[in-house]
C-alpha cells in the first residue's frame, strides 16, 4: 500500500510534530509550504519549514499560490464587508485553498494521503464519515474543518487530534525541537493584522471603491447619527460608533443599498431561525436527528436545532432557543455530540 503522505507545513510546532508522528508510523512524508502572501511576508515561515524538513530528513517544497489566494480569500474577505456581511476567511481557506491544493499536489506527487497539524479527528468507521472534536478542547479546530466532509476523508490524516498541546510540546522537545516550542503561536487572520477596517480602507482605495458616510437608524428607520460607512460595522457590534447614545445599543442590521446601520437594544438581536447556503451536509437523514446542535461562533456554546433542507445547498435552521447576533457571512456548524456532520454560511 502507498504510505506516502503530503503534509502541509507552516514552519510551526504543530505541523512539525505531525511530521514526526507520521514518520514514526511508517509514512513517507513530503512537506509542502503554501506561499499565500508576498515572499517578503512569508519568508520567515518558509525558512523555518525548510529548516524543519531538513532536520527531519524529508522532502519539502514551497508552492506559490499567492494569486489564487488573493482572488479567493483576500478579495472575498473585503467584498463580503462591501456586501454588508461578516466574512469567515479561515473556513473559506480550508474550503477553497488549503485542502483542495493539498489533494491536487498529492496527486502530482503520487501521495495516497494528505495531512496537516490541525487539532481534530477524522472517523470513517461509521456509515456516516465525520469529523470529531479534538481531545484538547482548548485547541479543537473541528469548527473550521466542516468543508472536509465534501472531500475524500479516508485519505486525510490528522496526527494531533488525540493529543493535548502539552503532549505536542513534549514530543517536540523529545525529538530535539526545543527552540520551536518557544515560538509564539499565530492567531487571527494571516493577511490582516490589527484592525480589519485599516485593511479594508487600503483595499478599497486600491480598487477605486469609495466608502462614504451614512446614517445610523433605530428599528423604525428614524435617523440617529452619522457613521463613516457601513462596511466598518458588523452584526452584534456595540462599540466604535463614534457617537455617544443614552443607552447601550448594538448593530442589528446592515443595509448596504441605503448605507444604513440599524442600532437596537441587545434584546432585539435574538432570533429563533436563520438561513444558510453553501451547505455541506452529506448524510441528509441526520437532519432530523433529535440531538442535532448548531454552533455559530467558534467560542460560543452550541444550541439544539432542526435543519430543514430547502434544496441541495440551502436550508432553514430552527433553534430551540434564541441566539443573538446571527451574522450573515459567518458559518454555522452542525454536530451530534462531538461529531461534526455539516456546515454552511449564514445568509440571513
Amino acid at each position: 500500500m502507498n504510505k506516502r503522505v503530503l503534509l502541509g507545513m507552516s514552519g510551526g510546532i504543530d505541523s512539525s510534530v505531525a511530521a514526526i508522528l507520521l514518520l514514526q508510523q511508517g509514512y513517507e512524508v513530503i512537506g509542502v509550504t503554501f506561499r499565500f502572501l508576498t515572499p517578503e511576508q512569508t519568508y520567515t515561515a518558509e525558512q523555518k519549514a525548510v529548516s524543519l524538513a531538513k532536520k527531519l530528513g524529508i522532502k519539502h517544497f514551497i508552492y506559490d499560490a499567492q494569486h489564487t489566494f488573493t482572488e479567493n480569500i483576500i478579495d472575498y474577505f473585503a467584498t463580503e464587508y462591501i456586501k454588508g456581511r461578516t466574512p469567515f476567511p479561515c473556513t473559506r481557506c480550508n474550503q477553497k485553498m488549503k485542502w483542495p491544493l493539498l489533494f491536487d499536489l498529492a496527486k502530482q506527487h503520487q501521495c495516497q494521503y494528505v495531512a496537516t497539524g490541525h487539532y481534530a479527528n477524522i472517523d470513517c468507521t461509521t456509515d456516516y464519515p465525520h469529523i470529531t472534536q479534538a481531545t484538547d478542547p482548548d485547541k479543537d479546530q473541528s469548527f473550521f474543518l466542516w468543508p472536509l466532509l465534501n472531500m475524500p476523508m479516508e485519505r486525510i490524516l490528522l496526527p494531533l487530534g488525540h493529543l493535548t498541546k502539552q503532549q505536542v510540546i513534549q514530543i517536540a522537545k523529545e525529538n530535539g525541537f526545543q527552540t520551536h516550542t518557544q515560538q509564539k503561536e499565530s492567531t487571527g487572520i494571516c493577511f490582516c493584522k490589527g484592525d480589519y477596517r485599516d485593511f479594508l480602507k487600503t483595499w478599497t482605495e486600491s480598487k477605486n471603491i469609495s466608502i462614504t458616510s451614512g446614517k445610523f437608524t433605530d428599528e423604525n428607520g428614524k435617523f440617529m447619527a452619522q457613521h463613516k460607512g457601513y462596511p466598518y460595522f458588523t452584526i452584534g457590534q456595540r462599540r466604535g460608533f463614534g457617537t455617544q447614545f443614552n443607552q447601550a445599543l448594538y448593530v442589528k442590521e446592515i443595509h448596504p443599498e441605503q448605507n444604513e446601520v440599524v442600532l437596537a437594544p441587545h434584546t432585539s438581536l435574538f432570533k429563533t431561525s436563520f438561513y444558510i447556503d453553501n451547505l455541506i451536509f452529506p448524510h441528509t437523514h441526520m437532519a432530523e436527528h433529535p440531538k442535532l446542535w448548531v454552533k455559530i461562533r467558534y467560542r460560543k456554546q452550541s444550541t439544539p436545532c432542526q435543519l430543514q433542507l430547502l434544496n441541495n445547498n440551502t436550508a432553514q435552521i430552527l433553534l430551540s432557543e434564541p441566539l443573538d447576533a446571527i451574522a450573515p457571512g459567518q458559518t454555522a456548524v452542525f454536530h451530534i455530540e462531538n461529531k461534526v456532520i455539516g456546515g454552511g454560511f449564514i445568509v440571513k
